[in-house]
């Protein structure tokens, strides 16, 4: 009965890279609404590619959206970056279909929901997220000096007794750091994001279990846009299509219908319809309707799923332009979910 979930920091290499692809994608929609984008990134020490295609009348400054990345995530000697742009148009291709409202490509999305937490997100990954949070604040306000940007949090979450039967965290730390020092400070984490939720405290704790953890993000491993998908939305809890969100302008239903797939199955649970809820939309290139809709409530449904089924096909356009306009993607502020997680974060329209 025990399931473990993940989360990452907005220092994690592939993080670094998902938070500069959004970064483009919120500068170039608020420049040109009608712009195709798809924004990949990847990091290997100070080198930074920015590739991918783009169709826009607006020009970023490429440069500038990295910096303000990096500073943000607290990255130290920023003069030292390079970076290099190998960007093409969009396929015409692809462009005749989505241009008359056509899905971007083909594919399944998933959506989820359920009951267990406020967020109505999978505890152990709430656990995960808010720790990583927590520990964010903490480095912040200490400039950096004893913990560093990169970490993972896992909570191992035993459901048939509800509560949390190991909490594991690795941070990067300052060199002159002891692991006695890094397990106090993460230690009184971890009981605090289980205190707020009520949960239990006497868990397994792991802190850096290898014992050092001082060369981390991109000089640890190289990071790519796109390689966190799964802390990206329900911790393993749920199906997932495959297709990463950050990068791409709404027109790619891989992340609008995976925001609205979520829309449905939180709306479905937080009615009262259903305790627990996962939809799964799919597409063809360039066409509008979904082929197919599919929902399971895993008996938790206090109707007939047959008529939640059609309730959804009645009450939501599910059109790659219905979508965009029903939770005003173009507008969307795609910084906020480029590190720990597209859900569960009120301001989000899907999550209203």
């Amino acid at each position: 009965m025990l399931f473990s979930s993940e989360q990452v920091s907005n220092g994690h290499p592939d993080k670094i890279c998902d938070q500069i692809s959004d970064a483009i994608v919120t500068d170039i929609l608020s420049h040109d609404k009608k712009a195709r984008i798809a924004a990949e990134v990847c990091i290997k020490d100070y080198d930074i590619i920015i590739l991918g295609e783009i169709t826009s009348t607006y020009i970023p400054d490429y440069q500038k959206l990295v910096m303000d990345v990096l500073r943000k995530i607290g990255l130290k000697e920023l003069e030292n970056y390079k970076v290099q742009e190998l960007i093409s148009a969009q396929s015409p291709d692809i462009a005749m279909g989505v241009d008359h409202d056509g899905a971007g490509d083909q594919g399944m999305m998933f959506g989820y929901a359920t009951k267990e937490s406020e967020e109505m997100l999978p505890l152990p990954y709430v656990l995960s997220t808010r720790a990583l949070q927590k520990l964010q604040s903490f480095n912040l306000s200490n400039d950096f000096a004893i913990l560093k940007p990169d970490a993972k949090a896992q909570v191992s979450f035993d459901y048939k007794e509800h509560r949390i039967d190991t909490f594991l965290i690795s941070s990067q730390h300052s060199e002159s750091v002891s692991l006695k020092e890094v397990r106090a400070i993460i230690e009184k984490i971890m009981q605090e994001t289980a205190e707020e939720m009520s949960l239990n405290t006497d868990f397994h704790v792991l802190v850096n279990p290898t014992g050092r953890f001082v060369l981390g993000s991109s000089f640890a491993d190289s990071g790519l846009t796109g390689r966190k998908i799964i802390a990206d939305t329900y911790g393993g809890a749920a199906h997932h299509g495959g297709g990463a969100f950050s990068g791409k302008d709404p027109s790619k239903v891989d992340r609008s219908a995976a925001y609205m797939a979520r829309k449905v199955a939180r709306d479905i649970v937080s009615s009262g319809r259903a305790n627990r809820c996962e939809v799964q939309l799919a597409y063809a290139i360039g066409v509008a309707e979904p082929v197919s809709l599919y929902l399971d409530c895993f008996g938790t449904e206090k109707e007939p799923a047959g008529n939640i089924w059609r309730s959804v096909l009645d009450s939501y356009d599910l059109t790659p332009k219905g979508i965009i306009s029903r939770l005003d993607l173009l507008n969307v502020d795609y910084n906020l979910v480029s590190s720990y997680g597209h859900f569960g974060k009120p301001e989000l329209p899907w999550e209203k």
